[in-house]
């Protein structure tokens, strides 16, 4: 096991209890997690946790990932810059614009590489497989990076047969924008969900590397940004807490990420990392929402992700709560 690895290993067994899941006033299970703040600067605002050690961000990356084909040449309108960024529900409106993204560059679903699924979202899934619908790459929710991808490497005269190799020029790209931006070394690279090469830094400097993103005045990081801030839903989906976030703070960027991970970027320069250490996902929003009260955040929608019941005989009987 390397150092990076036994690191975020000891930092997420020895994580706090970050949320409690409270049915009829008694505390039935408990989540440990990992939860920082910082601000423009770099300087901590808020600390749950061991931040400085690596973690998988998982989705959470794609953002800079968008960022780091934007500097190689990509060039896409809002909508479809905010789907390179996206994991997305596989609702009709994604899977049209991954066909315009690839179709711009002369590609087509056959060219994609990442894993064969269903639409992410429960309902575009029942749509999907009453239309007899089987896993395709276009309908797995990392279609959007991709197709991305892939017309990153047309534009340079890179292969793409071999886009997901973490040597490709493509890869080495978006490893040193991660770097750049969050001041630190990829800490390990690993095989994401979809295939594509998922890279480790740690929620601080995730965190900060997404306040960089949310406060660009210009140029590459600034593009990004307005994007998914003109297409929040492109990010993830009518039906997402992450589309909802974006709507409901003004100049905020957030993604969501696999096992539990959320940053968000404020558009002051502040950025907020937050990952639940069993990887599960309830926690994750409400966690998120206390983490960005406690640093003088304040808006309604902080009260829709918090809102996270407990039914019993379907009522609700209790909740998750932050702690």
């Amino acid at each position: 096991m390397s150092n990076a690895s036994e690191n975020s290993t000891r930092s997420l067994a020895e994580a706090p209890v970050v949320a409690v899941v409270e049915r009829s006033g008694f505390v039935e299970s408990v989540h440990r997690g990992v939860v920082v703040a910082v601000d423009a600067d770099g300087s901590v605002l808020l600390e749950r946790g061991d931040a400085s050690a690596p973690s998988f961000p998982r989705s959470s990356n794609k953002p800079l990932q968008a960022l780091a084909m934007v500097r190689a040449g990509l060039d896409l309108r809002d909508d479809l810059l905010a789907l390179a960024a996206a994991s997305h529900s596989g609702e009709s409106f994604h899977l049209d614009g991954v066909r315009r993204i690839l179709a711009g560059a002369g590609l087509t679903e056959a060219d994609l590489q990442n894993t064969p699924d269903l639409p992410y979202d429960e309902q575009a899934k029942r749509e999907w497989l009453a239309a007899d619908g089987v896993p395709t790459s276009i309908a797995q929710n990392c279609s959007g990076k991709h197709a991305a991808m892939l017309v990153t490497c047309v534009v340079n005269g890179w292969d793409t047969a071999t886009y997901r190799d973490p040597a490709h020029p493509l890869q080495v790209a978006m490893a040193q924008t991660l770097a750049e931006l969050c001041d630190e070394p990829v800490a390990a690279t690993g095989v994401d969900g979809c295939g594509a090469p998922v890279m480790a830094v740690s929620p601080r400097g995730l965190a900060l590397a997404f306040g960089r993103l949310a406060a660009a005045a210009d140029g590459p990081q600034q593009r990004v940004a307005d994007a998914i801030r003109a297409s929040p839903e492109f990010l993830g989906g009518t039906r997402r807490d992450v589309t909802d976030l974006i709507r409901g703070l003004p100049g905020v960027i957030a993604k969501d990420g696999a096992e539990a991970f959320y940053a968000v970027g404020l558009p002051d320069g502040r950025g907020v990392a937050v990952k639940i250490a069993d990887g599960t996902q309830r926690a994750r929003p409400v966690v998120l929402a206390d983490a960005l009260r406690r640093i003088g955040v304040d808006a309604e929608v902080l009260d829709r992700l918090a809102a996270s019941p407990v039914l019993g005989h379907g009522e609700p009987v209790g909740s998750v709560r932050a702690v």
